[in-house]
């Protein structure tokens, strides 16, 4: 038996617009939603619906009816579910009709996609209990793996995860961490008694999600034959292939016009049509086997930049402020019971907020500038640095 574990990651941030000092204590309209604006939030959701999620979606509830054996699973964000449902809801019916054919598995994290777990456990916590509300709400199901946002992982939050019960956590299958073991067996985080732990086998996911268009690339270009021919030697060194990637890979980072969707659609047949392959779900992956070893990560690893750590969000003094200052409000912002106000500095810490201000170089550079909505990370932090000085007036405001 030989398993692909398919996991595909939805989010869309809910942006803050170019909030000028000037309107620091005398406009509360932080977030880009005016249809009008070059980067805002519905223009940008409605574009990548367009591009990535609707013909996706389509291609993935195609096959699950031809192949009753198709599986995947997706992680989903609360501000993605919030954004969907203003403007194209008919995507959210269409994941829980997959939910419900037993075919999808929805997995769990925090709402925000924030980096609230290394700053504020409560904060975490809390976040983590509202995503678990709104995929029940949703859905009907209630996630039983967990990802932490941009698989930031390491040996304290896997601790956590067991303690409350989940079954499975998803992590980079990094080099330095695995060393001479492969991602593709089941593992058992250092410590933990009952959970397991997935991790992402990196060169094949990211030859789908980041080399596939590149001409440059010596594989270009790249076929399912080639593709599985890859996939068939690397099982050489463990049954279990862990593809995890953004769901925007499919249209959005890599064009259509590519061949991404016609690739993907052949190969998943391709793979089921060969003896004893499967497709399994996070949970049924974790459950293929029993962990082959313990995996102690006491440093921070993410799938993010060369570094794979958390260095995307938190290598300049900019970064470092900017999360410093939002959870530093955490309390007041609690003790105001304003659920509009609460609810607009959670959509603060959301962390492509920080990826926005990095200034790193080379290729890592070009990517958190693509994926930016500011024309510099310099006034990414200056704007997100004044919308918290206004709700730090709002929070006085209420005191008087």
């Amino acid at each position: 038996m030989r398993a692909i574990c398919l996991y595909l990651h939805i989010h869309q941030p809910i942006r803050y617009r170019e909030y000028s000092i000037f309107d620091v204590s005398n406009k509360s309209d932080y977030f880009k939603d005016k249809y009008d604006g070059r980067q805002s939030n519905e223009r940008i959701f409605r574009k990548v619906t367009e591009k990535s999620y609707r013909p996706m979606l389509a291609l993935l509830e195609h096959n699950i009816k031809l192949h009753p054996n198709f599986k995947f699973s997706l992680s989903i964000t609360g501000t993605w579910l919030e954004q969907a449902e203003k403007w194209a809801p008919e995507l959210i019916d269409q994941i829980a009709r997959m939910v419900k054919t037993g075919q999808v598995e929805i997995v769990g994290e925090t709402y925000y996609h924030s980096l609230a777990f290394f700053y504020n456990r409560d904060e975490f916590e809390a976040q983590v209990n509202l995503h678990s509300e709104a995929i029940k709400r949703c859905f009907g199901t209630t996630p039983t793996t967990f990802r932490n946002t941009e698989l930031a992982y390491n040996d304290d939050l896997a601790h956590w995860a067991d303690e409350h019960g989940y079954k499975a956590i998803l992590a980079e299958g990094w080099d330095k961490v695995l060393g001479w073991r492969s991602p593709n067996y089941v593992y058992r985080p250092a410590g933990t008694k009952n959970i397991k732990l997935l991790l992402k086998n990196y060169r094949l996911s990211d030859d789908i999600a980041f080399r596939f268009s590149n001409r440059g690339w010596k594989e270009w270009p790249l076929t399912v034959p080639k593709y599985q021919r890859w996939i068939d030697d690397d099982c050489l060194r463990g049954p279990l292939i862990n593809l995890f990637m953004d769901f925007e890979t499919f249209g959005e980072h890599q064009w259509e016009d590519t061949g991404i969707f016609a690739f993907m659609n052949e190969f998943i047949g391709s793979w089921l049509s060969e003896y004893d392959n499967k497709f399994v779900t996070t949970s049924e992956a974790a459950e293929l086997t029993v962990p082959v070893d313990e995996i102690s990560i006491p440093e921070t690893v993410t799938w993010a930049d060369t570094e794979r750590d958390l260095s995307a969000w938190l290598s300049n003094a900019m970064q470092e402020t900017a999360m410093k200052e939002i959870y530093a409000l955490r309390e007041n912002v609690l003790a105001s019971k304003n659920d509009k106000l609460i609810s607009e500095w959670r959509y603060m810490t959301t962390s492509d907020h920080p990826y926005s201000m990095c200034t790193k170089y080379w290729n890592d550079g070009d990517v958190h500038a693509y994926f930016s909505a500011y024309a510099s990370p310099y006034e990414s932090f200056m704007y997100y640095m004044n919308v918290l000085r206004d709700i730090e007036y709002r929070l006085d405001s209420t005191k008087k």
